[in-house]
C-alpha cells in the first residue's frame, strides 16, 4: 500500500470538486512547511496524551515520551494544553459511550482506513474511532488556526467514516455515524455532524464513486476555487486557476464603468485573489532564490529592524552607565526605540555599541527597476564560506 494515496481523504475536498487535479498535481513536488511540521508534532503529542488519559500508558512512559517530544522545535505550553484538552474530550466521550454499550471500543491513530471500494487506492489514518452498537464516531484533531474546519459535510471525515464502517461493520450493527472535529486553537467547542449509515453509503456510491473514477483517470473539468486550490501542489502554476481569477477583469459591457454587481463579484472572490497573488509571488521568489530568472523581477533585501544582541548584557551596560534599572523594564526589557526616546540616541549608541545589531532583511520580490541591489543568495553563501 502506498504511503500517500493519490485519492487521499485529506485531499478529497480538492479531487472531488476538481477531478483532474489528482493526476495533474502529481507532476509537482510535495513541499512541506513549518506549519505542517508543527501539526505533525501536535498530533503526536495529542495521541500520546490520549493514550495516557485512557490508561494505555503508565505515567512514567508518558513523561518519558513527552520529554522527548519537548526537545523538538515546536513543543510549547499551548501545544500541551491543546493535547490535554483533546485527551480529556476523547476520554469523556468514550466513558459516555460505554454507559450504553459496555463493549464499545476505542482506537487511536487508526491506520489503513480503506475506502477503496469507492475511490481507487483510497485509504487514510483516523485520529480516533469510537465504535459501539448502533453508532460509530470518527474524531479528528486539527492544530491549525489559519481557518476553521467544519465537520458538517466534511468529505475527509466522511471518507474516514466509510473506512471505519468497512473495518468494524462486520462486528457491530452501525446505523449512524457521528463526525467530530476538535480544533482547539480556533474554538473551545468541537464541530460535530451526524449522518445515517445509509445516507453515507448513498453519498459514497452516487457522488464519490463516479467522481473518484474521473479523478483516478485524470478526467473531468478543472474547477478551481478557494477550497479546492488551498492545498493543491499545482496551485501556483495552474492555468485554469489563473483563467478563473482573471475572468473578473474581462471587459465589461461598458469598458469605462465598473458596475456594482461587478464590484460585488470581485469582493466575493477577493480572498482567493489575494491567495492566488501570494502564490504567484512565492513561485517567482522561489525561482529567483534557486538561481532562475523571472522577466521583470528580482530579489532584494527586505526591511530589517535593529535589535539587541544580548538583553542581559544591555541591561548590565545601561546600569553600569548609571541608569536606574527600574527604568529599563516594563514587563520585559523596553525596546531599542523606547530606550533611545528615554535616554537619547547618542547616549544609547555610546553605551551599547556592538550590542545593537541589524540583521540582514529577508529577501523580498521587487520589480527590476527597483533601485535596491539584487539579492544573490549564491554569492552570500560563498562569502560565508570564505569568512570561515
Amino acid at each position: 500500500m502506498p504511503k500517500h494515496a493519490m485519492l487521499s481523504a485529506s485531499g478529497s475536498s480538492r479531487w472531488l470538486a476538481c477531478t483532474p487535479s489528482a493526476q495533474f498535481e502529481a507532476q509537482f513536488p510535495d513541499r512541506t512547511s513549518s506549519y505542517a511540521e508543527e501539526g505533525t508534532a501536535a498530533h503526536e503529542l495529542a495521541e500520546l496524551a490520549a493514550r495516557y488519559w485512557l490508561g494505555l500508558l503508565s505515567e512514567q512512559a508518558y513523561e518519558n515520551h513527552r520529554d522527548v517530544l519537548a526537545q523538538g522545535p515546536y513543543y510549547n505550553r499551548e501545544m500541551q494544553v491543546c493535547a490535554n484538552g483533546y485527551a480529556s474530550f476523547i476520554k469523556n466521550r468514550y466513558d459516555e459511550t460505554r454507559k450504553h454499550c459496555p463493549d464499545a471500543e476505542i482506537e487511536l491513530e487508526v491506520r489503513g482506513l480503506d475506502f477503496s471500494r469507492w475511490a481507487p487506492g483510497g485509504h487514510g489514518t483516523g485520529d480516533c474511532i469510537i465504535v459501539a452498537d448502533g453508532q460509530i464516531e470518527v474524531i479528528d484533531f486539527k492544530y491549525g488556526k489559519g481557518y476553521r474546519v467544519d465537520a458538517v459535510g466534511n468529505t475527509q471525515m466522511r471518507l474516514y467514516a466509510l473506512g471505519a464502517i468497512e473495518r468494524y461493520g462486520a462486528l457491530y450493527d452501525i446505523d449512524r455515524v457521528r463526525i467530530t472535529i476538535i480544533q482547539p486553537r480556533i474554538s473551545d467547542h468541537p464541530s460535530t455532524d451526524e449522518i445515517s449509515t445509509q445516507e453515507l453509503l448513498d453519498w459514497a456510491e452516487n457522488y464519490v464513486k463516479p467522481r473518484a473514477m474521473l479523478a483516478y483517470k485524470g478526467e473531468g473539468d478543472f474547477a478551481p476555487s478557494a477550497d479546492a486550490c488551498r492545498f493543491c501542489r499545482a496551485k501556483e502554476q495552474c492555468k485554469a486557476r489563473a483563467d478563473e481569477n482573471l475572468k473578473l477583469f474581462d471587459e465589461s459591457p461598458d469598458p469605462l464603468i465598473l458596475t456594482p454587481d461587478e464590484a460585488g463579484a470581485i469582493l466575493q472572490r477577493a480572498g482567493d485573489l489575494k491567495t492566488w497573488l501570494a502564490d504567484l509571488e512565492a513561485l517567482c521568489m522561489r525561482t529567483l532564490y534557486e538561481g532562475g530568472s523571472v522577466e521583470g523581477w528580482k530579489l532584494v533585501e527586505g526591511r530589517s529592524t535593529r535589535r539587541f544582541k544580548d538583553e542581559l548584557k544591555v541591561a548590565e551596560a545601561m546600569t553600569a552607565a548609571g541608569i536606574d534599572p527600574t527604568l529599563l523594564y516594563k514587563r520585559e526589557l523596553i525596546t531599542l526605540t523606547q530606550m533611545e526616546k528615554d535616554f537619547g540616541k547618542k547616549t544609547v549608541a555610546e553605551i551599547l555599541k556592538d550590542l545593537i545589531v541589524k540583521p540582514e532583511g529577508k529577501p523580498t520580490l521587487a520589480p527590476e527597476k527597483d533601485k535596491r541591489p539584487a539579492y544573490k543568495p549564491a554569492e552570500l553563501l560563498l562569502n560565508a564560506f570564505d569568512e570561515e
